[in-house]
């Protein structure tokens, strides 16, 4: 198993000979490379993007409370959120908080396209994280 290191450059498509248009991440390697990649299945690692601190309806999918009934500015908040009897909140509960910016594995994806003198591949479909983020490219 080869182990590339790179950077994610950019997203484009490519048109193939039969006339299917696939989507491609452009990525910028730091190893030399050869054409003998071409076709071969990776498995690309990156950190996503980072998206700050939200809310847990955003975050974990929660629904609104109803608007009515006296709700007045509450009808995104998490509600209870827990019993009396610990006294604490449990390790792991689901509330707001920092979303994104985690180790993420995409595995099935393909090099679609070779540019060893640009030292560029392409690879079919999407990529973790933002452009000139660091990724690892494992080649099955």
């Amino acid at each position: 198993m080869e182990i590339l290191k790179g950077i994610k450059v950019n997203m484009s498509q490519v048109f193939l000979d039969n006339g299917k248009v696939v989507p491609v991440t452009i990525v910028e390697v730091e190893n030399d490379i050869t054409t003998e990649l071409m076709n071969k299945e990776v498995v690309v690692v990156g950190k996503s993007k980072g998206k700050g601190f939200i809310g847990g309806i955003k975050k974990w999918g929660f629904r609104k409370q109803g608007e009515t009934r006296g709700a007045k500015n509450k009808v995104r908040g998490p509600g209870s959120i827990g019993a009396q009897t610990p006294g604490r909140v449990l390790k792991g509960k689901k509330m707001a908080g920092k979303h994104g910016n985690y180790r993420v594995t995409i595995k099935g994806l393909k090099i679609v396209s070779v540019d060893d003198s640009n030292k560029k591949i392409m690879v079919s479909g999407p990529v973790p994280g933002a452009r000139n983020s660091k990724l690892t490219i494992k080649v099955l």
